[in-house]
């Protein structure tokens, strides 16, 4: 039986902007977690659950030893990049009022009242990488040995570069987390809220492919992991693992689906660019995705990992993720609108609820 949760628990505030976020002093929780029953494993690595947390949330070492107290085993830390990157101006977190979601969407509402899903724009900024390759090697030193520190990394493409060149940009930043003790290494490829080919190089199996092997070829052994946008048929999902299968140990799903967003007025928020919808609405969008993935590696004789992110926020759903093919799941908005969610999990899947 774990011991009872504060009441007050730090989170995330979308009223403070993402510096003050990163610089908030959030502190680890003395629990006592209840087991999960089972054999888990990430990327091959032995673990204590499924349970996992995005890139999102981990601002920082701080914030990811708090929520490794609060019921989870394997963090990613947020996407760092090999040069600084301030993040976009706010607001970078609007409360969208939406149903489940297809991608078919051409623009949602902005609301005010009970919300479970948002509109996300950071554009993914980055701390100085001799700031976040310090952090990252002091919080391997206090993490405890049985949870995993994944790191997400992208790389930052400058105006006349080449794929080549954004290839070893991936790489020269996935050497840098290695060194400082990341035990997997997750690149992104899917970030809708940007507009370089950096945020969508899933679509781009060729030039993904050139990346994959440059980062598989600096990191040596250690497992690599995709994360790969909206993906809806089994043939974009066969042109994806043709370029990008042989480099990798696993891909995380998507955990958005792109549309714009409507203020109360009609009026169109961030210029009238689409940014990525996460939390519940992207649901049912995640958990297809890992079925088509599974059948799509089945079909194929191939041996991945799947990562179920996206809107995840139950153990039922953790479940239905399992069963649907997933190794892992990985929790964003929910962790973000309630700290104790991972604990709340974790009794449930401890008394078999």
């Amino acid at each position: 039986m774990m011991d009872p949760a504060p009441s007050d628990l730090p989170r995330y505030d979308r009223s403070l902007t993402w510096q003050q976020n990163h610089d908030r002093p959030v502190e680890s929780v003395a629990l006592l977690l209840p087991a999960v029953p089972g054999r888990w494993t990430f990327c091959g690595r032995p673990v204590e659950s499924p349970l996992g947390i995005a890139a999102g949330p981990l601002l920082n070492g701080r914030w990811l030893l708090y929520y490794a107290s609060l019921g989870f085993d394997v963090l990613t830390f947020k996407t760092v990049r090999s040069r600084a990157r301030a993040c976009y101006p706010m607001p970078n977190l609007v409360p969208v009022q939406t149903g489940p979601l297809t991608g078919d969407e051409q623009s949602l509402s902005a609301t005010d009242s009970r919300f479970d899903s948002w509109a996300v724009s950071f554009g993914m900024p980055s701390v100085d990488p001799e700031d976040w390759q310090a952090d990252l090697e002091r919080t391997r030193r206090r993490l405890p040995a049985h949870k995993v520190l994944s790191v997400s990394v992208v790389g930052t493409v400058q105006p006349g570069w080449s794929i080549d060149d954004l290839a070893d940009d991936y790489a020269g930043c996935a050497r840098r987390a290695v060194k400082a003790g990341a035990d997997t290494l997750e690149v992104n490829f899917s970030c809708p809220n940007v507009a370089t080919c950096d945020g969508q190089l899933y679509q781009q199996p060729a030039d993904a492919a050139v990346v994959a092997q440059a980062v598989r070829e600096a990191i040596g052994d250690v497992p690599l992991i995709v994360k790969i946008g909206h993906v809806l048929k089994a043939d974009e999902a066969h042109r994806l693992l043709d370029g990008i299968g042989r480099h990798v140990q696993a891909l995380s799903m998507t955990n958005s689906v792109a549309a714009t967003v409507m203020d109360a007025a009609g009026r169109l928020l961030f210029n009238g660019e689409r940014r990525g919808i996460c939390g519940a609405a992207t649901y049912q969008a995640s958990l297809a995705q890992t079925r088509l993935f599974h059948q799509v590696l089945k079909e194929r004789g191939q041996s991945l990992s799947l990562i179920s992110v996206g809107g995840i926020s139950s153990a039922a759903q953790v479940r239905e993720c399992l069963a649907a093919g997933a190794e892992a799941v990985q929790l964003a908005t929910a962790v973000m609108l309630d700290p104790a969610i991972g604990l709340k999990i974790r009794q449930a899947l401890s008394s078999g609820l």
